[in-house]
């Protein structure tokens, strides 16, 4: 939609061509037909960088634009950004998809419900109760057990298995919140993508990306009870165990084991080959790879063995 409009909607005015925006994006990934954003002058180096040509932003950082950039003055960027995500948000379903198209070899159980726009590899098989919603891409070999659900978009690699009441695609959790403490909806926009080899426990929930994707890498291997929120990213081959989740954001490297009840705040980067045993609770990003963590607050493993030794003398004293 055109500038003029998307300004409009926000009851703002805009400054600068008038030109048409696809969609929306981060600073750092968005394109010259994309809308962004900032909100403080934290972002002012980004800003210069960014190659959007449209922007969403307070009054104090019109002199940080790049030259011949179109914007729009938001007294709330914050709030203004969620209301134009609704703007950009993709109908639920696509009834003027193209049919879907299924691969030779591959069995759909008849109770599963198949949406226009689909695309199933070869020598799949999806059982009963199955959801998958508009252009939704499955590989090749690929099992979706029953009441398994995948939104709309969301792409899942060949040689996966997605265990019965998974679901893959819900909204992340993103809220903008007014002075008067209401909570306005950021759309979810983005989608997920699950690479080659990757093996879903039962009621897991993996979120799609507010813009981009959430991404699960090659060979990852989830248990049951598993939440990865919005826009994170989990490295080659990592193991989770059950109950664990991710905040949004958070990005694992390769080789990454988890174990049970484990929890992660939004925006690490944790180093690959790191393991953090039951329990952890990881605040910090990691730097250094091969690392063993535990407890809360996460310590070295060795230092926390330390720790509860100390606790349990004290106990019996």
């Amino acid at each position: 939609m055109l500038l003029s409009d998307i300004a409009s909607s926000l009851t703002c005015v805009h400054v600068g061509d008038d030109i048409e925006i696809t969609s929306m994006n981060n600073l750092a990934n968005a394109s010259q037909t994309q809308l962004s954003f900032a909100e403080h002058k934290k972002y002012s180096t980004e800003l210069q960088k960014s190659k959007a040509s449209a922007f969403l932003i307070p009054s104090n950082l019109v002199e940080s634009l790049p030259k011949n950039s179109s914007y729009i003055v938001c007294d709330n960027v914050s709030i203004s950004m969620a209301h134009a995500t609704k703007l950009f948000a993709p109908k639920k379903i696509d009834f003027n998809a193209p049919d879907p198209i299924i691969g030779e070899g591959s069995y759909i159980d008849e109770r599963a419900n198949i949406e226009n726009g689909v695309i199933v590899g070869k020598n799949c098989t999806i059982m009963a109760g199955v959801y998958l919603g508009s252009y939704v891409h499955v590989g090749d070999n690929t099992t979706i057990y029953a009441n398994a659900t995948v939104y709309r978009d969301c792409r899942i690699g060949s040689d996966c298995i997605i265990h019965s009441g998974t679901v893959i695609g819900a909204d992340g959790f993103g809220f903008s919140h007014t002075a008067t403490g209401e909570h306005i909806k950021i759309y979810q926009n983005g989608n997920v993508i699950i690479e080659d080899e990757v093996e879903i426990g039962a009621n897991c929930a993996i979120d799609r990306a507010v813009f981009g994707s959430t991404l699960i890498k090659k060979g990852v291997k989830l248990d049951n009870f598993i939440h990865i929120a919005h826009n994170c990213e989990i490295g080659e081959y990592s193991l989770f165990v059950a109950q664990t989740g991710v905040g949004g954001s958070t990005k694992l490297g390769r080789n990454c084991v988890v174990s049970g009840q484990t929890a992660f705040t939004d925006h690490l980067d944790i180093a690959p080959f790191s393991t953090f045993t039951a329990r952890s609770g990881v605040t910090k990003s990691i730097k250094e790879p091969r690392g063993v963590w535990s407890g809360y607050p996460l310590m070295d493993h060795r230092e926390w063995m330390k720790v509860q030794s100390k606790i349990a003398k004290l106990v019996k004293e």
